[in-house]
């Protein structure tokens, strides 16, 4: 819809600047193409800024690779996350060890696309790609969103680290039933993550 919609721009400046002389016509129809061309180069480029950025071969995955496209007051947003399974584990606390940094999925870090820019968590974004972090706790989970995204989701070391851009803290709180494949969606002006028996809402546009 994009691309055509900036083509038919271009036709609906031709008709409206008709009765003009045949060589201003002609300059007339060159510059609109050029701005339809221009248009159409900016849609490209923004359709590219909200893509999942994928590291080798996504077939065959034990963790599927997940998007969730999402909106806020004034941009869009797209989520990329590798979606983990339970599979008879025991998650929060084992696989899933309390107190340590966690790439909050599986394979590449966790991705977040803005068009705009936008508040999460309390922290201020500006349009951009950043990676999500979390440190799970019992009762406080801490999420950090970092400025390198297109890298695998570990090691985290200070390195990594090091690039933090903010983070902020969120209160679990129990599913109502159980999880099994790890998920997020956009739920009452928040991003929830859901997994095994605990879900977490991520504050969007607060």
């Amino acid at each position: 819809m994009k691309r055509s919609s900036a083509w038919y721009l271009a036709v609906l400046l031709v008709l409206g600047c008709g009765g003009g002389s045949e060589a201003g016509s002609e300059a007339e129809m060159a510059e609109t193409a050029e701005m339809a061309e221009t248009a159409e180069a900016m849609n490209e480029m923004a359709d590219a800024a909200l893509a999942c950025v994928v590291m080798g071969d996504a077939e065959g995955r034990q963790s599927p690779l997940r998007e969730l496209s999402f909106s806020y007051d004034g941009g869009e947003g797209l989520l990329c996350y590798g979606a983990p399974s339970a599979r008879e584990r025991v998650v929060m606390g084992d696989l899933v060890p309390y107190g340590e940094v966690w790439r909050l999925g599986a394979n590449e870090a966790t991705a977040l696309h803005l068009s705009a820019a936008v508040t999460i968590g309390g922290v201020a974004l500006g349009p951009g790609s950043y990676s999500l972090y979390a440190t799970p706790g019992e009762t406080e989970w801490e999420f950090h969103l970092n400025s390198e995204y297109d890298r695998w989701g570990i090691p985290i070391d200070a390195v990594v680290q090091g690039t933090e851009v903010g983070s902020f803290m969120a209160m679990p709180s129990a599913t109502a039933e159980m999880v099994e494949t790890m998920t997020f969606e956009q739920v009452d002006g928040a991003l929830r993550f859901s997994w095994e028996n605990t879900q977490v809402d991520i504050p969007l546009g607060m």
